[in-house]
């Protein structure tokens, strides 16, 4: 292997030993990776330089440094085919911004390393150094990557959110007739990504030939070596809670289930509050508002997303009374207690017309109140918009927003943030608890998920206007020039 190596290597930290042809270290001024960094370097390192053409799947948690371990390895690896030559291949789920990302970090390290003046760019995607060439490609569906070949290693980014039929078709057979050396790299996220086939058949193997083939870092590993990330990760926990599927699988590596129930036990329990519903406001407090209006189920074609709700369901507004006292540095936002619930079915929007302004604007005088302005709904809050301002803010379901709202209402009631009213007899309290308790949750690729109630079962308009009623509990008053206005967040 030796008249494949520079002569130069050793001063850029990587000696072959002379016996296996590994790697015994790396010159730690010039490569500043942690230790659990190192391992997988040196790991992937082997498997080139002796052409194991082994794959590897590597997990760290999110922020914890597996874009520098990948940029530095590419370094490493372009170092030792500056004269033999080669290409080297990554891809990434989409070209921006994540691919642009991982050239401009590599072109920062080269630059580290003292090569400002000798890389060069090639057809806007390709970075050469000498005769090694490490090629950045998108893995999106649409991307055509056909014909491309890695001699030296094939890297896919992010593999958790690249198709497995992308993967195998176009970017494995990159690397068929050189046994190239591949990595994944990622977060976990459901049991059904491509990141997660690669590291259960790995894990498989290493049971069988005890090579090692999966790395996994999760939070507390990357703590151990940075005070900062330790605190950061502390107020994620405690902004989102540790049941929270974006903690879980971000910071925990731990895969999400899909097809449950939407809350637990424990997350129903905390929902529960000890507060009697009210029927007008106090004075001096802050209202505001979610609305789910009838009969606009979201457009989006997805099924699952707006649940095939059946028609006769309800427009449901749920009024919240703020409490900004328990704003921390931590968690800026105020707890938002249930006070009320409104609910007709049956009724033409052109009739609830006047009552949702009633409602809004004389009864409880809101700040904030976020309307499902889908479909036929963009008529209801325009018309809300037009008499009420700024005050209302149309949502559009779409698979996006309604992941992000469902995040967000997880966090929300985990943080305790959220509570409903103490339990009553009337149908409305009735038909809340029956709706939370069925609701199931559905995750998609590309960290999203759904959340809604089986059509079978039941509608999900109180659902759906909870999670649009902590939307509007994004809102805080603040003080400037000596006196109160109220902004949203």
């Amino acid at each position: 292997m030796s008249k494949d190596v520079p002569k130069n290597v050793g001063a850029y930290g990587v000696r072959p030993h002379p016996k296996t042809g590994g790697f015994r270290g790396f010159n730690t001024n010039l490569i500043t990776l942690r230790p659990y960094q190192l391992e997988v370097a040196r790991a992937v390192a082997d498997s080139v330089v002796n052409r194991r053409g082994l794959t590897f799947s590597v997990e760290i948690a999110r922020q914890g440094g597996k874009n520098e371990l990948s940029a530095q390895l590419e370094v490493l690896l372009l170092t030792l085919f500056i004269q033999r030559g080669g290409n080297a291949v990554k891809c990434s789920p989409t070209f921006k911004p994540q691919t642009v990302i991982s050239m401009m970090r590599l072109r920062e390290r080269l630059n580290d390393w003292g090569y400002s003046r000798i890389w060069k760019t090639e057809m806007g995607y390709i970075l050469r150094l000498g005769n090694a060439r490490q090629i950045f490609l998108s893995a999106d569906e649409s991307a055509n990557v056909v014909g491309n070949t890695a001699h030296i290693l094939l890297e896919v980014d992010e593999s958790q959110d690249v198709s497995k039929e992308k993967y195998t078709k176009e970017f494995k057979p990159m690397g068929a007739a050189t046994n190239v050396t591949t990595v994944h790299y990622g977060t976990t996220w459901d049991d059904s990504t491509l990141l997660e086939e690669v590291k259960q058949l790995n894990l498989e193997l290493e049971r069988k030939d005890g090579i090692k083939r999966h790395f996994r870092f999760a939070w507390q590993d990357v703590a151990m070596y940075n005070p900062y990330y330790l605190s950061y990760v502390q107020v994620e926990k405690e902004r989102l809670g540790g049941s929270h599927p974006l903690f879980l699988t971000q910071y925990c590596l731990e895969p999400v289930h899909g097809g449950g129930g939407f809350l637990s036990t424990q997350q129903l329990a905390q929902l529960q509050g000890t507060h009697t519903r009210r029927h007008e406001p106090k004075p001096s407090r802050t209202y505001v508002a979610g609305i789910d209006l009838a009969g606009t189920a979201e457009e989006t074609g997805d099924a699952a997303l707006h649940s095939a709700r059946p028609m006769q369901d309800s427009t449901v507004i749920t009024i919240g009374e703020l409490d900004f006292s328990v704003c921390s540095d931590i968690v800026p936002l105020p707890q938002v207690n249930i006070v009320e619930h409104y609910c007709w079915t049956g009724k033409p929007h052109v009739e609830q017309y006047p009552q949702l302004l009633d409602v809004l604007k004389n009864v409880w005088r809101v700040k904030r109140a976020v309307v499902d302005a889908t479909g036929v709904g963009a008529g209801v809050a325009s018309f809300l918009c037009g008499a009420l301002g700024t005050v209302i803010v149309p949502f559009l379901f779409t698979q996006a927003s309604k992941s992000r709202l469902g995040f967000e209402l997880l966090a929300a009631i985990n943080s305790g943030r959220t509570k409903m009213y103490a339990r009553d007899a009337s149908e409305e309290c009735r038909e809340f608890w029956f709706q939370i308790v069925k609701a199931k949750s559905t995750f998609r690729a590309n960290q999203t998920m759904d959340f809604y109630v089986d059509p079978a079962v039941g509608h999900d308009d109180f659902l759906s206007s909870l999670a649009l009623l902590v939307e509007a509990a994004r809102y805080t008053p603040r003080s400037a020039r000596g006196h109160v206005r109220e902004a949203a967040l």
